[in-house]
């Protein structure tokens, strides 16, 4: 176990600040822009990554340069504390919306700085529309839905083509995506993460 305040020191964390010019930050949770409308963070500074992770992201933004020049990728979260993660399972209990957690006690592998949350971010520095919104608990933010939501209407080509944007530069990185949200990529084996590496509290 890692304290949070104790990782500026750590050699195996890396800033998200410290990342190439192709990765951009705003952390939706140290805000009020997330799910459940208020900041989370409280003043806790969770721009950090695991260095291999934070090294796989930069690569998949350097793959991504040249084959959609101006486009740039946007983290949304990264490091998850064990005891941010711990309120909002509290928040939500009794909701649909445990759903999209993971259970404390097994532990998100945001809290061992080993997921990140992300969209594209347009030439213009606009997000690029995905056809739902970051932390949108909607079916229209399943990956494993799309082809169901493209035939009936729900989603556009060209919203699943920025997807697959997305999509094409994490796994050429050696991320892996999840079925209910579109953002959310991990790097890593999770059995292997919960049991090899440390949880940040």
């Amino acid at each position: 176990m890692i304290r949070i305040e104790d990782i500026a020191g750590h050699p195996d964390f890396r800033r998200l600040s410290s990342l190439g010019h192709g990765i951009a930050t705003d952390l939706r949770y140290a805000t009020a822009d997330n799910f459940v409308g208020h900041p989370v963070y409280d003043g806790i500074d969770c721009a950090w990554l695991r260095r291999e992770a934070a090294d796989a992201l930069e690569h998949a933004a350097a793959w991504l340069h040249p084959r959609r020049p101006g486009y740039r990728l946007l983290v949304l979260d990264a490091l998850r504390p064990q005891r941010v993660q711990q309120r909002l399972w509290d928040e939500l209990q009794g909701t649909p919306l445990t759903l999209y957690l993971a259970p404390p006690e097994r532990g998100s592998i945001h809290s061992f700085g080993m997921a990140v949350d992300l969209t594209l971010l347009d030439p213009q520095g606009r997000e690029v529309d995905m056809g739902s919104g970051f932390d949108e608990m909607t079916l229209a933010s399943h990956p494993d839905h799309e082809a169901e939501h493209l035939a009936l209407g729900v989603l556009s080509a060209q919203q699943l083509t920025e997807r697959g944007w997305l999509r094409a530069a994490m796994r050429e990185a050696g991320f892996h995506g999840i079925a209910t949200e579109w953002w959310h990529f991990d790097f890593g084996d999770r059995v292997a993460v919960r049991r090899d590496l440390p949880r940040v509290l």
